[in-house]
Order: structure tokens, then C-alpha cells, then sequence
């Protein structure tokens, strides 16, 4: 089964939910509007994520950052090359 984990930035109490392009250090980086409070800005950046990448919801999962800007996010069906295309192309 393919799988993608990237790394990605995350700035909660934003204006609006959005993908930022890759920085210079090619840094993928989101914001989202909800506070990060019980979780709120994880479940909103795994949303963003897999509405991005056309995935289920079900197939995300947050392997490391819980309560850090910097996430490890882990996508099922989709290789690592499929997820950085798609993502950049948002």
C-alpha cells in the first residue's frame, strides 16, 4: 500500500483555512482558522490536507507535532511524489 509522510507547518487563529506555497527551504506550511484548543487546528489542518490531496479524511493521520506548529502527517493510498505534486499544485 503506498504511503506519504511529509512534514508541515501549521499557524492556527489565521483569517481563513488555505495551503501557503513552499517556502525557500521548500517547507510545506497551512493555515487554518481555528485555535488550537482540544484539538480544533489538528482536525482542521487534516481536513485542509485531504481536501487538497482529493483523500478521504480517514486516510490522515497526524504522526507527530499534537501540540507543535511543525506536524508529520501521514496519507494511505497516495505516494510521497503524488502528495508533494498535488499539494503544490494547491
Amino acid at each position: 500500500m503506498l504511503t506519504a509522510r511529509f512534514p508541515i507547518r501549521l499557524a492556527p487563529r489565521a483569517g481563513l483555512d488555505r495551503l501557503d506555497p513552499p517556502g525557500p527551504d521548500g517547507e510545506l506550511r497551512a493555515r487554518v482558522h481555528a485555535a488550537p484548543v482540544d484539538g480544533a487546528a489538528n482536525d482542521a489542518l487534516l481536513r485542509l490536507v485531504a481536501d487538497a490531496l482529493d483523500v478521504p479524511r480517514s486516510s490522515i493521520r497526524l504522526l507527530a507535532g499534537g501540540r507543535s506548529r511543525l506536524k508529520l502527517v501521514e496519507v494511505d493510498g497516495i505516494s510521497d511524489e503524488e502528495a508533494q505534486a498535488r499539494l503544490r499544485g494547491t
